[in-house]
């Protein structure tokens, strides 16, 4: 394979949990596969083909870049839809491709109706309304200028939908703040409809609204994490457990990590390990060597803290992570070999290693901790 590590993504898990949401969020709900950030560090490439196998249609990306990933991949017709960079170059390559994509600003709503006129096609568009996030989106003292330019942007521009992002809707702390933007937002649909357009699509919910705030799922969300098998926050999962007290988690985890037992060492008590003097050994040890570090995405944070499994046992990272190497304790695992199997990541036999415990030993969130994975780590599809 030559790669020191590899990334296993079920298709069973998936499905899961696209039934799962699809389920909750009801027929009359356009389910939008978010996957920026290489699809939260589970691969574009090889996420996008499980996903329209799994019966997704829609997807959500971040730039212009990811879009061009996923359109040379995909073998059935979906929609796609820019959400956030595109560059003025880039509009007319979308525009040609039927790319969908939010409109926040001024000089793209301009460039894109010079574009679409330039191209005789029209470009469709999502208009994004400030409502209290204050990073994109047009503030309402703008809003009926700009919707006086739609009118006369009429046969150069489509107007499909209109959006807007809450701050943090992952938490019950944010609900005031989460409340008044949906009354903003609300007041602003109205506005638009009131000057004579009805756009089919009215979108704000991510993974966490949309279980948190059912009634900001509208009739699209832009489902990210949880289509990969992770709530947004443990918030997210108790107020779900809550109101389900009879079922388990209805979430399956895609995500399987694993790399092998590069060689195996002899230490004597009292020797230090790896650099620096960070560990020193207890008694005699037997250290199992794996051929993944800092440089790999298994954080420097994670020395003498992290664990990984190895012959159906957890045992403990010892030393500091380096940038290729993470040395583990395998004294008291009878019959470690040379090329066994050790998941960073994931479950072997009935032993797991959750993103969530990954994360907190390391500081890091869930999405920053899989969206850090390289792209280059191969990514499998099994079932």
């Amino acid at each position: 394979m030559f790669h020191s590590s590899y990334i296993e993504l079920s298709k069973s898990a998936l499905q899961n949990n696209i039934d799962f949401i699809k389920q909750e969020i009801g027929p009359n709900v356009q389910f939008s596969s978010v996957i920026k950030g290489n699809a939260y560090g589970h691969g574009i490439e090889q996420y996008a083909i499980l996903a329209q196998q799994c019966g997704v249609d829609h997807f959500s990306v971040f730039s212009a870049d990811e879009a061009q990933r996923l359109l040379a991949v995909i073998s059935k017709p979906a929609t796609v839809l820019i959400m956030g960079y595109l560059d003025n170059e880039e509009l007319k390559w979308a525009i040609q491709n039927d790319l969908e994509f939010f409109v926040f600003e001024q000089d793209r709503l301009t460039e894109a109706a010079k574009t679409a006129r330039m191209l005789g096609k029209k470009a469709t568009i999502h208009l994004e309304v400030e409502t209290g996030m204050n990073r994109t989106g047009f503030a309402p003292h703008l809003l009926c200028s700009i919707l006086d330019q739609l009118h006369n942007y009429k046969d150069a521009i489509y107007l499909k939908g209109v959006c807007t992002h809450f701050a943090g809707a992952e938490s019950m702390q944010n609900h005031e703040r989460i409340m008044e933007q949906l009354r903003l937002f609300n007041e602003q649909v109205s506005l638009v409809k009131a000057k004579g357009f009805d756009p089919e699509q009215i979108h704000t919910a991510s993974s966490a609204a949309t279980f948190f705030y059912p009634h900001t799922r509208l009739n699209l969300v832009r489902v990210g994490i949880m289509q990969y098998g992770f709530w947004p926050s443990p918030e997210t999962y108790d107020f779900y457990s809550k109101q389900h007290p009879d079922k388990k988690d209805p979430l399956r985890r895609l995500i399987n990590w694993k790399t092998h037992v590069m060689t195996l060492k002899q230490v004597k008590q009292g020797d230090y390990i790896g650099y620096g003097s960070s560990f020193k050994a207890p008694r005699d040890m037997v250290l199992a060597i794996v051929p993944v570090g800092y440089a790999w995405g298994y954080s420097r944070s994670l020395s003498n803290q992290g664990q990984v499994l190895i012959c159906g046992q957890q045992v403990p990272v010892v030393g500091i992570v380096s940038m290729n190497v993470l040395t583990v304790d395998v004294t008291d695992v009878p019959d470690v070999q040379k090329g066994d199997e050790v998941v960073l990541l994931g479950k072997q036999k009935d032993k797991s290693i959750s993103v969530a415990s990954f994360a907190e030993l390391s500081t890091q969130l869930n999405y920053e901790l899989l969206t850090r994975l390289p792209m280059n780590i191969p990514r499998l599809i099994v079932d």
